[in-house]
């Protein structure tokens, strides 16, 4: 643990502590406590100051334990699980995987951060979330020989993430094609899907899953003013705790990638249909220079999204979607 970690962890209970204190603590002078506190803002954490009465964070922080998460894991995903990591902080936890050994077939690593200082998210964009403020979640899997349908991995995973959180209690949640979760018009969380392999051979691959859980009312104002409406799981109900909400990913996603493996996307067609925040909406679809404007009728088992255009289905592969307005 860092030094400023050893910091956080005594303040992670939202209760006002002095400098005295907190020097006592950690054995260190005053001095190097306000020099450890300045560094908190690095992870984007704000601390209240009291002349007098000393530092608080505006909020406990409900901070990840290894043990917990792989504790609370079922049976037939525990089994499987090679590998449980938990990091104060990383650049990023697919690429911690992507460097990792591959794991065999039928067995996994999951890996996961406080704070991720080059996160990840769709097109190069950073995913953005402070210290605790989400869940930063990547597992990795192989497959001897490739699904046919390996380009609607990121559907197949979308469907688990739901799985888990509405296990949790969270309802009237959405999928936006291609990989963003979304409650109404707010973005809770997203996936990205880093793919090594052929499509007839073998196939390595990491699947990072970032969700927003509690974020600080400036990081939701900072992403508003970028065009993101963020959303997170303490706005839509009773908020479990992080370790729960890690472990039933952790699962739902172990157990989704066995499926897809034996079914690939037919296994999770009905869900994704059920769950579509497109369909029947007129969107545009930004592919670089070019744009396609139609009608959005789902998704293919290659994972396309089906665009009807002028009567015309197209199958779309990649690109920025949004909803336009019906004229």
């Amino acid at each position: 643990m860092s030094r400023r970690g050893e910091l956080l962890r005594l303040l992670a209970d939202g209760e006002r502590h002095s400098g005295e204190e907190l020097a006592a603590a950690l054995s260190i002078s005053r001095a190097a406590v306000w020099k450890r506190l300045r560094q908190l803002g690095d992870w984007g954490i704000a601390l209240e100051a009291r002349p007098g009465s000393g530092y608080r964070l505006p909020a406990p922080l409900d901070l990840l334990d290894a043990a917990r998460i792989r504790d609370s894991l079922p049976l037939a995903s525990a089994e499987r699980l090679r590998k449980l990591e938990v990091h104060e902080e990383l650049e990023s936890t697919s690429d911690r995987l992507l460097a990792a050994d591959v794991p065999p077939p039928g067995r996994f690593d999951a890996c996961l951060a406080e704070f991720q200082t080059a996160g990840r998210g769709r097109r190069g964009r950073r995913w953005v979330a402070p210290f605790a403020s989400g869940l930063c979640l990547s597992v990795n899997w192989s497959y001897r020989d490739a699904p046919a349908t390996l380009g609607a991995l990121s559907l197949a995973a979308g469907v688990a993430v739901l799985r888990a959180l509405r296990r949790l209690g969270f309802a009237d949640l959405s999928l936006k094609w291609p990989n963003d979760v979304v409650h109404r018009d707010g973005k809770l969380g997203g996936i990205l899907i880093d793919l090594r392999g052929e499509a007839a051979g073998p196939a390595y691959f990491v699947v990072g899953v970032g969700i927003n859980v509690q974020l600080p009312q400036t990081t939701r104002d900072a992403l508003r003013a970028e065009g993101v409406n963020a959303v997170d799981l303490a706005s839509l109900g009773a908020l479990p705790g992080r370790n729960q909400v890690a472990s039933a990913l952790i699962s739902e996603l172990a157990l989704a990638l066995i499926e897809f493996g034996a079914r690939g996307m037919t296994a999770f067609a009905e869900e994704w249909q059920d769950a579509d925040a497109l369909a029947g909406h007129p969107v545009c679809v930004i592919q670089g220079d070019q744009s396609l404007e139609g009608l959005a009728c789902g998704v293919d088992t290659d994972g396309a999204l089906l665009v009807d255009v002028d009567g015309a289905r197209r199958r779309v592969l990649s690109g920025e979607v949004s909803v336009r307005p019906i004229r």
